[in-house]
């Protein structure tokens, strides 16, 4: 397994609470690195870069108070529809933020400013050819974003992306596509990921900012309620039906959209993502909604009752 120094012996169970638009806050980070889990959040969930900064000083304080050394991370867009990357990437620069998670675009110079305070750069791919731009860019890892995963997602298959990363990367891979419950997070390791990358799941955790309404459709939702559409964003992502058919979309003529990516405005995308929400296929899987300290724990119990069973079950082969 490929963790980075930074990471080794201070997890408590190999998964990452992924960064999720307008959903994750510092509350939900702080909860999770208490527990083991690394916890994460985009800079962009922050109005302004200002409120960004106060954010991490809320966030590190909070750690460092509490002696808590569990890398958290800062989902950074590199796009040109994001105007304030070069503002917020010096933010976390200047706060040695332990690790950087790269979306839409992988770029050596970002890698390099991470790299020289001694950072950890993570980048999130659809496909391989995202994922050998993002090697040669230097990153430390990559998330592979995999079919059934929320958000901008891809349709490869987890076993096949992982595999064909692997040939070529040394690094750490993620994965990411409907990781639900401890024993995923097991098979996840299993087919070759060092760490699982969970988000659908703490949507609906007390700590996330999702409103009421949209918590329960995670929690009443099924695999086939999730839609694949460009129509929000302008990059394919995956969204609940319900969501959509209550804000007038016609989900047909949704799913037959394509054509080339041009991914929306910061300030245009987060007008439609208040009231179209975004997850992945694992809500079949969700019916409860969690203190993110309570649902860590459970994934922790349920990982390493999958780990024991499986380790019983090889017994049987040999």
């Amino acid at each position: 397994m490929a963790l980075p120094a930074s990471f080794e012996g201070k997890l408590k169970i190999p998964a990452v609470a992924a960064p999720m638009f307008l959903v994750s806050t510092p509350q939900l980070v702080i909860e999770a690195c208490r527990a083991g889990v690394v916890g994460t959040f985009p800079a962009l969930n922050q109005r302004t870069s200002e409120g960004f900064e106060q954010w991490l000083d809320e966030i590190q304080s909070t750690l460092a108070t509490a002696s808590i050394d569990t890398p958290f991370g800062v989902n950074l867009i590199v796009h040109r529809s994001n105007p304030r990357l070069q503002a917020d990437l010096e933010i976390c620069v200047n706060r040695k933020v332990p690790l950087i998670i790269t979306s839409l675009g992988a770029v050596t110079e970002l890698v390099n400013a991470v790299h020289d305070y001694g950072g950890v750069v993570f980048h999130d791919v659809i496909k391989i050819r995202h994922a050998k731009k993002a090697a040669a860019a230097g990153v430390d890892g990559l998330i592979a974003v995999c079919a059934g995963a929320g958000g901008h997602a891809g349709l490869i298959n987890p076993l096949a992306l992982v595999q064909e990363i692997r040939e070529f990367f040394a690094g750490t891979i993620l994965l990411s596509g409907a990781i639900s419950n401890g024993a995923q997070i097991a098979a996840a390791q299993a087919m070759g990921a060092d760490l699982a990358y969970l988000g659908t799941r703490f949507i609906n955790s007390l700590e996330s900012s999702a409103p009421d309404e949209f918590q329960q459709m995670v929690t009443a939702g099924h695999a086939d309620d999730i839609v694949y559409t460009a129509a929000i964003s302008g990059v394919h992502g995956k969204f609940i039906r319900q969501s959509l058919e209550k804000n007038g979309f016609d989900i047909d003529a949704l799913t037959g959209m394509g054509g080339k990516a041009d991914l929306k405005g910061v300030s245009e995308e987060a007008k439609v993502w208040k009231t179209v929400w975004s997850a992945g296929q694992g809500v079949g899987g969700i019916d409860d909604i969690l203190p993110t300290a309570e649902l860590c724990a459970r994934l922790k119990v349920e990982y390493f009752a999958a780990v024991r069973a499986l380790t019983i079950l090889s017994d049987t082969y040999k």
